[in-house]
């Protein structure tokens, strides 16, 4: 993980998406994300509305100095943030690198 941490996201119009095998390797780099119908998934829980908004909030930070953003679905206690990257229509490393710094953020605040 570290190594994605240590990257930054870039522009990639007219490539392709990652092959099955090279998302599963990948997947092993970032502990709690799997594959979800086109995306790489992951479920975050805290004990209040607070906590998931700070989450929230410091993780679209992180999206934003990226330009790689996820989709969110919210709820008082919990977040579950799916990437994936629309101008190569599928996955891509970009992916990987915005997911291993969410879960840097994570273990930063536990």
């Amino acid at each position: 993980m570290n190594n994605l941490l240590h990257r930054q996201c870039k522009p990639l119009e007219g490539g392709s998406p990652m092959s099955e095998p090279e998302i599963r390797s990948h997947l092993n780099e970032v502990s709690g994300w799997h594959l979800s119908k086109g995306a790489i998934e992951k479920t975050f829980s805290f004990k209040n509305f607070h906590e998931t908004m700070a989450f929230l909030n410091a993780m679209a930070w992180i999206c934003h100095t990226e330009d790689h953003h996820p989709d969110i679905a919210l709820s008082y206690s919990r977040c579950v943030v799916r990437f994936n990257t629309h101008s190569v229509g599928g996955i891509s490393i970009n992916d990987f690198i915005c997911a291993a710094k969410v879960n840097a953020l994570v273990a930063f605040v536990a």
